[in-house]
């Protein structure tokens, strides 16, 4: 099994069928430097802990992906409503080979919902807007 298999993995198991505050309410694209500063170091550490001081969203894309540009304008949305109360990360599986490798993202959008405590939940493919305020509420544990 791939050194990171084990975190894919475990990431995935927790995953929904639902299928950020991003600051000033705004989605951050992030590359493997800043994600391992802000959310997780995953070439160090071998069990997952997250970084951060607010809960985040995770978002898996390419610009060339159809599901992935239906999905940016709800993530826009969630930046906007919880702002100062998550985070929301874009990471470009394309810029980011090894960090897309790292965390199962072969098939996309990926979506990984990450709450300050607890284990985070993944869902693949395009969610509509009340999945995602649905999994902001049930997973992260934040509300409006």
């Amino acid at each position: 099994m791939r050194k990171y298999g084990i975190l894919a993995m475990m990431l995935l198991m927790g995953a929904f069928s639902f299928g950020v505050s991003a600051q000033g309410g705004a989605v951050m694209e992030i590359n493997k430097a800043e994600f391992v500063q802000k959310v997780f170091d995953f070439e160090k550490e071998q069990e997952f802990k997250y970084k951060g001081d607010k809960p985040c969203i995770l978002d898996f894309y390419a610009s060339w992906c159809g599901p992935c540009k239906m999905l940016s304008p709800h993530l826009d949305d969630m930046a906007k409503e919880y702002k100062d109360k998550i985070y929301i990360y874009k990471i470009n599986v394309d810029k980011n080979r090894d960090l897309a490798s790292a965390f199962g993202a072969s098939s996309i959008p990926l979506v990984i919902f990450i709450p300050t405590e607890g284990s985070p939940a993944a869902a693949r493919g395009y969610l509509p807007k009340e999945e995602l305020v649905n999994a902001i509420e049930t997973v992260l544990k934040v509300k409006k």
